[in-house]
């Protein structure tokens, strides 16, 4: 029990700073989408790049690779659980955001701004909502 409690501890931080990087680059994306000098947008790409090499890949990866095993552990009990499965559902509409965010990194890095300022401030909001929704799901474990 004590090795599953360092796991989720671990899975928890993971998850938490990947979701610093979640919060941060979409509204980086904001404030690139309106640089309008060389400067700044090289900043920009910068700061995108390492944040998302740095802090976000290897979050994601040690989070979800927790996760994984955790649930392996635990697999039995809760397999045929509702929130379970919702909550699967929702990391991997994360991974999606996730792989999307290095498609708009990649064109800002070849100075394409693919969506306007209005669309990153939308797309900025959504991890929140999976957020919220997740918590949810792992705290309250509604349809038991």
């Amino acid at each position: 029990m004590t090795g599953y409690l360092w796991l989720k501890a671990f899975h928890i931080v993971f998850v938490v700073t990947w979701f610093a990087g979640l919060f941060y680059l979409p509204r980086l994306f904001v404030y690139h989408s309106t640089a309008t000098d060389e400067i700044s947008r090289e900043r920009f790409k910068v700061m995108e790049s390492k944040l998302f090499r740095v802090i976000m890949n290897p979050s994601m990866l040690l989070a979800l690779i927790l996760g994984v095993w955790m649930l392996l552990l635990s697999w039995q009990a809760y397999s045929d659980k509702l929130w379970l499965w919702l909550k699967i559902f929702l990391v991997v509409l994360l991974i999606g955001y996730h792989h999307y965010c290095l498609r708009i990194i990649k064109a800002f890095a070849q100075d394409q701004v693919i969506h306007s300022e209005k669309f990153f401030r939308i797309f900025n909001e959504l991890p929140s909502l999976v957020l919220v929704a997740a918590v949810i799901l792992v705290v309250v474990r509604p349809w038991q």
